[in-house]
């Protein structure tokens, strides 16, 4: 049953939840599923992946939606916040046999009314491309499995390009390809082109010209995901070793790495102004990488399990003049502008090149906010705020227009004096702290690569009670459950000067646990994974993999790759609710709503503030689906 937001049951669905800017709502009759609005026996199948695309349809009504379930592909007409969703009616409907459909992707450059380019990418590792208006398939890449045969776990059409388009595999591997160019008979022969630390790149040895063009080996273990800069420039990759690397994609070169602070990376995205990078994953955090200084600016902890998909909010994401102080003086035409990212990639290179004209000298009253959102196998959607003291630490602090509250580590108290600084902790059950985490907190100096000491903690607004986080899983079965692991809370106070007030669970995980514990652990967490692998022979290599976990988390733990907890920032999430039953694999915003889908096939749709009350059949109830209270 489904219930109103703000109840006190942790396992009721919130249908709405309030932001700064007004209150969001689920729009039950904007819901796209399965015509039959059975909810998907998803134990083992492939993620619900969603994509959309603008065909500049006259009439005004021009977004369109792919989603895939189980074997099942849909493309509707997306009539959003305006209409209620007729799922009688679907434009396109493919089903597959042998293979499931695991990801897809608009060319946004060769859409219209009567014709789009929809790639779709399979988990025995083909590429078909299809045209669902005409209800056509132009052409089937890998169709031998000659290039690959491991699941297609990302496509991607090449920004600013009609022909090429870029594939990932959980082999690791990514290639480029060319819709014009087939794909031979026989298995390509390469030949490396350029080669760096854990990645190479080889072009395809061949008299004619042929796919794929290129192929990336990047890391070990599957590439999960990866993502192309604002401008096209840069390729920013999130692998299964639990490394993001961030390439330029035309030269191949590696511009800057970052190390999760456990398990592997799932999920990546760019800022509207490519100044950041935002990933997610096993270890149920977002960590927030600065582009130009290549390292970890900030940590959120909010999910109690991994990290399926983060998305930067392009409409809520802003650069703000904040009051001029009474003492300045001048015609700076910084407080005469305000620029919003979501209006398009000239505004947001000139708000890109007004926030580089910061530093430690300017003390100018911007206001900086980067909305950005995240869910998770936990069932949660987050929100986060991303603002200038997160930012620009070491500027004075301007006014501000989000409302987050940030509490600030202090140094240690001299020889008779006393601090009421308490620091909640959250301990996994089987450690006492006693971890090399912690271990400076009897020491006033400072740790090596550790940041400045004074460390923001942003809670952007206030919540009922602070997420208990789970271990991170090795087992991968395709079960699903809403329970998750608990810990005990405890309070204690530690006087360090590098350790931020509210510092979570993992400024106590153990890195010697024990093998029941790994094992109670794992049988909490069985419900987080599912589509990592569903193969045996997957399943054991993952296994494998595992027990060299905990050295590589501490060879790099404490640098600039992978800095300790209480060396970054540590956000709150401004929202944090649990909004269905099953793992939730989706989060795209758009300009009047911002859609969400989980396992079981539901996509949903949640209007922005002032955006409700557009659907003329709203208030019907025949449309309902059983069990949900608007």
């Amino acid at each position: 049953m489904a219930a109103e937001g703000g109840g006190k049951e942790m396992n009721e669905i919130k249908t709405q939840f309030t932001t700064r800017e007004g209150v969001y709502k689920l729009l039950t009759h904007s819901e796209y599923s399965r015509p039959n609005r059975v909810p998907f026996n998803s134990q083992g199948s492939n993620p619900v992946k969603v994509s959309f695309v603008n065909v500049n349809d006259q009439s005004g009504n021009g977004d369109r939606i792919c989603f895939n379930v189980g074997r099942e592909l849909y493309f509707y007409i997306y009539k959003g916040v305006r209409k209620a969703a007729d799922l009688s009616k679907p434009i396109d409907k493919r089903i597959y046999k042998g293979t499931q459909p695991t990801c897809h992707d608009f060319n946004p450059l060769t859409a219209t009314a009567e014709s789009v380019s929809l790639l779709v990418g399979f988990s025995a590792g083909q590429v078909q491309l299809i045209d669902p208006i005409k209800k056509e398939t132009s052409k089937l890449f890998n169709e031998e499995r000659l290039i690959d045969k491991s699941r297609v776990t990302c496509v991607r059409w090449v920004p600013g390009s009609e022909s090429l388009f870029l594939v990932a595999h959980s082999s690791g591997s990514m290639y480029l390809y060319n819709v014009e160019n087939t794909c031979g008979t026989t298995a390509p022969h390469y030949q490396l082109l350029k080669q760096g630390e854990n990645y190479a790149v080889h072009t395809c040895k061949s008299k004619s010209a042929r796919n794929p063009l290129l192929r990336w080996t990047v890391g070990e273990g599957a590439l999960n995901e990866f993502a192309f800069s604002p401008d096209g420039k840069f390729l920013a990759c999130a692998s299964q070793d639990g490394f993001l690397r961030v390439f330029g994609f035309d030269a191949a070169e590696l511009h800057g790495t970052m190390k999760s602070y456990f398990g592997g990376l799932l999920c990546v995205c760019w800022s509207p102004d490519g100044r950041y990078i935002v990933a997610g994953g096993e270890d149920d955090l977002v960590t927030v990488w600065s582009f130009s200084d290549c390292r970890v600016i900030a940590r959120g902890h909010g999910h109690k399990s991994w990290v399926s998909v983060v998305a930067f909010d392009h409409c809520t994401t802003s650069v703000e003049d904040g009051d001029p102080p009474a003492e300045f003086s001048g015609s700076d035409e910084d407080f005469h502008e305000q620029i919003h990212f979501g209006a398009g990639r000239d505004r947001a290179n000139s708000a890109h090149s007004r926030l580089s004209k910061r530093n430690s000298t300017d003390s100018r009253p911007v206001s900086v906010t980067y909305r950005f959102g995240s869910v998770g196998q936990d069932t949660q959607l987050c929100l986060w705020d991303l603002t200038e003291d997160i930012l620009f630490p070491h500027l004075p602090l301007s006014r501000t227009r989000t409302h987050t509250n940030v509490m600030s580590a202090t140094s240690p108290p001299a020889t008779g004096q006393t601090t009421n600084t308490t620091v909640t902790t959250t301990n996994p059950s089987g450690t006492n702290g006693k971890d090399n985490l912690s271990n400076s907190s009897s020491s006033g100096n400072p740790a090596p690569n550790s940041l400045p000491s004074t460390l923001p903690r942003s809670n952007s607004l206030p919540h009922s009670s602070a997420p208990t986080g789970g271990s991170t899983p090795n087992s991968h079965t395709g079960s699903s459950s809403n329970n998750s692991s608990s810990s005990t809370k405890g309070n204690s106070i530690i006087d360090s000067a590098f350790i931020a007030t509210g510092v979570s669970k993992f400024a106590t995980l153990s890195l010697h646990d024990s093998r029941k514990e790994r094992h109670e652990k794992d049988h909490k967490r069985n419900h987080s994974m599912g589509h990592i692998s569903s193969k045996s022979s997957d399943k054991l290599n993952q296994l494998s993999s595992s027990r060299t976990a905990k050295a590589e988390v501490a060879k790099t733990l404490g640098t600039t790759l992978c800095p300790r907890m209480e060396d970054v920032p540590l956000l709150e999430p401004l929202v944090c609710k649990k909004i269905a039953h099953e793992r939730l694999t989706v989060l795209i915003f758009l300009e009047d709503c911002l859609v969400t889908a989980c396992q079981e096939g539901f996509v949903c749709t949640w209007a922005r503030p002032g955006k409700v009350g557009l659907l003329s059949s709203q208030n019907n109830p025949a449309n309902s689906p059983s069990g949900t209270v608007v």
